[in-house]
């Protein structure tokens, strides 16, 4: 974390600019915007068609001249001026103009663990262009924890897992900072892939983007654990034909499917423990893993981690915005440093 807790009590509001969704903290209001992250452009004017919502159901369905493009990648901000014209039009003229009125205007930002100069130079003009005229940078392992409800300010170990969209951050916390952490380029998006290809590979069945995530859902009663074996009917396109077909898949074979990016997450697990000092990882014995972020929703994904590290795993109470909760109690002084008071004579 770049910035003290002291600085981020003077910003005013939070930005969690993440590769699948963008949400924003205004303080004293709470979480004003959970959007995804996409923009709909008329590629022949230039002009912004459609933000957020909208602009996600429009990919795949729009014809050549519009193009829907996503600003983050990775959490890091690929596109500043698309990104500018996004969060402009997430946050609407009644909340920018909210924002303007506040003397010297100070923003908060997420960036991923270890993410280079360029990308936090990015994502602190991204919010430059929207009129803050300071932005503090937070560490999203740091956010993400404090807004699950580990106690990261004590001399104990927490350790987090976020599954985002694109990567997934492990990391393990003591006295308010990270002691070892590592960044897995897997996230829900390669698990979603690993889906498609499944069903395209050995059901002969195309199916859009955009239907991986009700499928999660309704495998939610017979998750993709080892005893899960539950069925669902899907519909798609049948690869030789291309007329609609439908298929009944089972959690088995769904479950050899995703094990195969998750041997990344499972590797960068071992390493964060590796270079773990033993007293720590001690603590996590009885702790456990506490997982955040969008992907760690999929019915299943927690129980194949408990069953591949033989450690607790639980899922935060709500692990999608954990990272702007963070940040948000931050922002409201709800957090305090542990204070070392020096030995007295």
């Amino acid at each position: 974390m770049t910035a003290s807790l002291e600085q981020l009590r003077r910003c005013h509001f939070a930005v969690d600019l993440g590769a699948a969704r963008t949400r924003v903290f205004i303080k004293g209001e709470g979480v004003v915007v959970d959007e995804p992250s996409a923009a709909a452009i008329n590629t022949r004017t230039g002009a912004l068609i459609a933000v957020g919502t909208l602009a996600e159901q429009m990919t795949g369905r729009t014809p050549g001249y519009i193009r829907v493009v996503r600003p983050v990648k990775g959490g890091t901000v690929i596109d500043i001026d698309m990104a500018q014209r996004m969060l402009r039009h997430l946050l609407g003229d009644k909340v920018r103009r909210a924002l303007r009125r506040k003397p010297r205007l100070r923003a908060a930002a997420c960036t991923p663990h270890d993410a280079d100069p360029l990308a936090q130079r990015a994502t602190v003009e991204t919010l430059v262009g929207i009129g803050a005229r300071r932005v503090e940078l937070v560490d999203t392992l740091i956010a993400a924890a404090v807004g699950c409800g580990l106690p990261v300010e004590r001399p104990e170990a927490s350790m987090i897992l976020v599954c985002g969209a694109a990567t997934t951050q492990i990391a393990v916390l003591s006295l308010g900072s990270i002691v070892t952490a590592e960044r897995v380029p897997v996230g829900g998006n390669a698990i979603d892939h690993s889906v498609l290809s499944y069903l395209r590979h050995h059901h002969e069945l195309m199916l859009p983007s955009q239907s991986v995530r009700p499928l999660h859902v309704a495998l939610r009663g017979g998750d993709l654990s080892m005893t899960g074996t539950g069925t669902t009917e899907i519909h798609g396109r049948d690869v030789a034909t291309g007329l609609a077909r439908s298929v009944e898949v089972d959690t088995v074979g769904l479950r050899s499917a995703i094990s195969i990016p998750l041997t990344g997450v499972l590797d960068g697990i071992g390493k964060v423990l590796r270079d773990c000092p033993p007293d720590l990882v001690a603590d996590l014995a009885d702790r456990g893993i506490m997982m955040v972020g969008g992907s760690a929703l999929m019915p299943g994904l927690d129980q194949m981690i408990r069953e591949a590290t033989g450690m607790p795993v639980q899922v935060a109470e709500r692990p999608d915005i954990a990272s702007v909760t963070g940040l948000g109690a931050m922002l409201d002084g709800q957090i305090e440093p542990m204070t070392l008071n020096p030995l007295s004579a």
